[in-house]
């Protein structure tokens, strides 16, 4: 399994950014933005963050506001104030850790994204277990077990555990980094091993697959679903004034993305007049589905501190919601972030 991954990944991969670098604040930054985005969706905001903050002592020293707002659009943005408060206490401690155990200890890092860092950046050897090693996993091993369950990703993090430390006796044996080889999975994943139609005539361990032998490869992975979606429909203003836009800041007590900025609901600008239909966005957080209607609007600024004018110029400085960013592409107005 080693020697052909590694002779594959070594004949060519995906050109990531990330995949330039050994520093582990870089490695660490796109993990994190990783987690819940595509690669190349990410490789924008990645770019951007490592110009504006390019080590830990920078981010460290960053307002939050600040932070979030060059985060805007990438969403799941506990991920982005994890970030800085892992920072500040890599500052304090004096630099990145380098042990598998207190990298698993900063803020906002899980068991795959230590294991990712600790042996990209280290070489240290942990297996990750991402989705897409989830499902190269199910395949080799031919396992319906329900990829959702803690017994069975524990089971599969042992089966990339053994092997990542597989060794090859004889003159053919070839080392492979841990970093290297979790990258290779994961690279196995994503452009061969993908979620439907996936590529077994390219695939370099197709001959061990066992899912391929048994004719059960688009039966795999299998993850039962335990909450159903829920579906929620609602209204957005798109609010002007001589250039002005009118937005509303969610107050601290708010459980998901507390400071950010919203476009306003009708039900929050009383006596608002609207205007003419622009369009309707949708949004999906987790199992909710969101389909909002975006209407030009004219209204007075509540008394309210919660809702400011800003001048287009200003939101490149603010953090504010991803539907508020969807709504203001629709009417036109975009943000250079």
């Amino acid at each position: 399994m080693r020697r052909l991954l590694l002779e594959w990944y070594g004949r060519g991969h995906r050109a990531l950014p990330w995949r330039k670098s050994r520093d582990p604040y870089a490695i660490w930054l796109s993990e994190i933005m990783l987690q819940q985005t595509r690669a190349q969706a990410a490789i924008p905001y990645y770019e951007r963050f490592l110009e504006r903050f390019p080590d830990v002592a920078q981010l460290a020293a960053a307002r939050e506001d600040e932070v979030l707002a060059l985060w805007s659009g990438l969403g799941y943005y506990s991920r982005a104030r994890n970030l800085h408060r892992a920072a500040r206490r890599m500052a304090e401690a004096g630099g990145f850790p380098r042990e598998y155990e207190a990298i698993r200890a900063l803020p906002g890092i899980g068991d795959y994204t230590a294991a990712a860092v600790a042996s990209i950046a280290f070489d240290l050897p942990h297996a990750v277990l991402d989705g897409n090693v989830l499902r190269v996993v199910a395949r080799m091993r031919n396992d319906a077990a329900d990829i959702g369950s803690g017994r069975t990703r524990e089971r599969f993090r042992a089966v990339a555990q053994g092997w990542l430390e597989e060794t090859h006796a004889g003159p053919a044996k070839q080392d492979m980094p841990a970093g290297q080889f979790n990258q290779a999975l994961m690279e196995l994943g994503a452009t061969v091993c993908v979620p439907r139609n996936p590529l077994c005539l390219l695939c370099p361990v197709a001959g061990l697959c066992q899912a391929r032998a048994a004719g059960t490869v688009a039966q795999l992975p299998v993850k039962l679903r335990k909450t159903a979606p829920v579906q929620l429909e609602g209204v957005l203003l798109v609010v002007r004034n001589r250039g002005r836009i009118l937005l509303r800041q969610r107050d601290a007590a708010s459980t998901r993305m507390a400071g950010f900025w919203d476009l306003p609901a009708p039900g929050e600008l009383p006596g608002a007049a609207l205007g003419e239909r622009i369009g309707e966005i949708r949004h999906t957080i987790t199992h909710h589905h969101y389909r909002l209607e975006v209407r030009h609007a004219s209204a007075r600024k509540p008394r309210d501190e919660a809702f400011r004018w800003f001048s287009v110029v200003e939101l490149d400085t603010i953090p504010f919601s991803t539907t508020a960013r969807k709504g203001l592409k629709l009417a036109g107005i975009v943000p250079k972030l």
